[in-house]
């Protein structure tokens, strides 16, 4: 497996006033949650300031492809419905803080 840096920004179906604004929230985080259960999602977020505008998240994600990346999140539900889309993909070279991956959690 390889890791990615995933900037996934509002797409045209975003509604204004931020993450708790958005339909479907539920499905959407359940469906990022089983993604992070399975290994595929190692980190999540929005960067800073966005979750109360705009969304711009980092999904950091541990994958074979860039294609396979592609397919799991095309069934994310705010995919479907135009609110997120994947702005940049690019594979990320983890140097520093690579035991912290598979440390035991305190």
């Amino acid at each position: 497996m390889s890791y990615y840096a995933v900037i996934r920004e509002a797409g045209p179906g975003w509604t204004d006033g931020g993450i708790a604004a958005q339909p479907d929230l539920a499905d959407h985080a359940a469906f990022m949650n089983n993604l992070a259960d399975e290994g595929l999602v190692v980190f999540a977020g929005p960067l800073a300031g966005t979750e109360s505008a705009r969304l711009r998240a980092l999904v950091i994600m541990d994958a074979k492809t860039e294609g396979e990346i592609r397919e799991r999140l095309a069934d994310d539900p705010w995919v479907h419905t135009e609110r997120l889309a994947i702005a940049r993909i690019e594979p990320w070279n983890l140097i520093v803080g690579t035991e912290r991956l598979s440390a035991p959690a305190r």
